[in-house]
């Protein structure tokens, strides 16, 4: 199964890259598959790689929806 996550975009780096913010930890990916990506917006990432941009509501549902989740498993 793969999954992709919602997580904010906290730095725009060269070369297409961007840094995100997942579970308190930060990881670079590409954006190359996704246009305009600013700070503060938030993506759907999945293996490294930006798949498009997501409503910063839906986003944080979404991670509330995996938190409760995981406090259940």
């Amino acid at each position: 199964m793969c999954l992709a996550l919602p997580a904010p975009v906290i730095e725009l780096l060269p070369n297409g890259m961007a840094r995100i913010a997942l579970d308190g930890m930060s990881k670079e990916i590409s954006l190359d598959l996704v246009e305009d990506v600013q700070v503060g917006d938030y993506v759907i990432v999945h293996v490294g790689y930006a798949l498009q941009k997501l409503d910063p509501e839906e986003a944080v549902e979404t991670l509330a929806l995996f938190a409760e989740l995981a406090k259940h498993s």
